[in-house]
């Protein structure tokens, strides 16, 4: 499964979110794009208040700063 990471340059939540998505059971599994947000206008203006968001390509579903292995459990379903 492919998963978009955005993500900006410093951010100690956005290491925190890296660190619960390592401890998933999936984590081997994942294609992982991490996206500065920081790259985009566009993207900025989505995301850069919401740093960290993953959001899974097949289905384009998001979850969001602040969330546990747990929730990543149940999001990469």
């Amino acid at each position: 499964m492919k998963l978009f990471f955005y993500t900006g340059p410093q951010c100690s939540l956005c290491d925190l979110a890296d660190e619960e998505l390592k401890a998933t059971t999936h984590y081997a599994t994942l294609q992982i794009e991490k996206v500065n947000v920081r790259n985009s206008t566009d993207l900025y203006h989505l995301y850069g208040a919401r740093i960290p968001v993953l959001k899974r390509e097949d289905n384009n579903k998001e979850i969001g700063w602040p969330f546990s292995s747990a929730d990543l459990e149940e999001f990469l379903q």
